[in-house]
């Protein structure tokens, strides 16, 4: 009897030793997602593009808002670039 209660603590120690080494898990390292357009994309055109170049088109993404933008910045010097 007094094995069976050994063994018993013994298991139950054990098992408790494994749950928490297992407690932690790794955090989520990716960026929140964004909700406007940043301030560094309406610096020129050029960034401009750049971030709407990052952005991708999925359909389960929220709109973003504009914040501040009512245009997005232009050039009346600076040849056009696709977005592709």
């Amino acid at each position: 009897m007094r094995k069976t209660r050994l063994h018993g603590w013994a298991l139950a120690v054990v098992a408790g030793a494994l749950l928490s080494a297992c407690g932690g898990g790794g955090g989520d390292d990716s960026p929140p997602p964004l909700t406007e357009v940043p301030d560094s994309a309406l610096a020129s055109p050029a960034a401009y593009t750049q971030f709407a170049r990052s952005l991708g088109a999925l359909d389960t993404d929220e709109p973003l808002t504009l914040g501040r933008l009512e245009v997005a910045p232009t050039s009346e010097t600076d040849e056009p670039v696709p977005l592709d």
